[in-house]
């Protein structure tokens, strides 16, 4: 596919067939996923990739609580819910009650020790650590898609870090940055919606003029 097309349907995926994806298509991704930038070309990525069923079970098992919390916080009671949001909540909770359907699952790690976390004194929570590690999630997801594989992207279990370490091995100075679940999907999404780029493009400051293209026809890939 053309990056800009593969760009515009990279949508998360939840109904998979039951189908493996062979080691084959994973290492070409991942192959491809590695050229991402980090900082000081540490590529600070480890990847376990998961196929038991029991560990899938189990993982499963600690995302329940974590999805449970997300959904009190995000969605709030459902009769003040509409319609679209409600599709959304059921979609997403009957992921959460079959995830261990999924046939794979890369569990990404990051080595904490090659991350230079230049925000930790700042008054906020640190993210530019996460610039060194989500980019090649990006490009994996990406990689995945031109490979027609599907992608469903969480960071809830990273509440449950510890015990995931545990399960898998991964050692004390790395840190659960996200799971992966990916597939063969029963379906691609062909039409995305996303914002216009005058939404939050600005120029000179904040809140300044919105970026407008000067070409009128915008989209050059033919996609809202």
């Amino acid at each position: 596919m053309e990056l800009y097309e593969v760009m515009r349907h990279l949508s998360g995926s939840r109904d998979f067939h039951d189908l493996d994806v062979p080691d084959d298509v994973i290492y070409r991704a991942l192959d491809s996923a590695r050229f991402a930038p980090s900082g000081g070309n540490r590529q600070p990525w480890r990847i376990v990739i998961v196929r038991d069923s029991t560990t899938k079970m189990r993982l499963k098992e600690l995302y329940q609580a974590p999805w449970d919390d997300y959904v009190a916080k995000r969605y709030g009671p459902d009769s003040e819910l509409s319609e679209k949001r409600k599709k959304k909540l059921y979609e997403g909770n009957r992921f959460a009650a079959t995830m261990e359907k999924t046939p794979v699952f890369l569990l990404v790690w990051a080595d904490m020790s090659e991350l230079e976390l230049t925000d930790i004194d700042l008054d906020r929570p640190s993210i530019v650590g996460g610039g060194s590690v989500y980019p090649f999630v990006q490009n994996l997801q990406l990689a995945m898609r031109n490979e027609g594989v599907g992608t469903r992207i969480t960071t809830l279990m990273v509440h449950k870090e510890n015990a995931v370490r545990e399960m898998v091995g991964a050692p004390k100075n790395t840190a659960l940055a996200a799971v992966l679940l990916i597939g063969y999907p029963k379906h691609f999404p062909t039409k995305l919606s996303r914002r216009p780029v005058e939404d939050f493009a600005f120029t000179e400051q904040f809140g300044g003029p919105p970026l407008r293209a000067k070409d009128t026809k915008q989209d050059a890939g033919g996609y809202p």
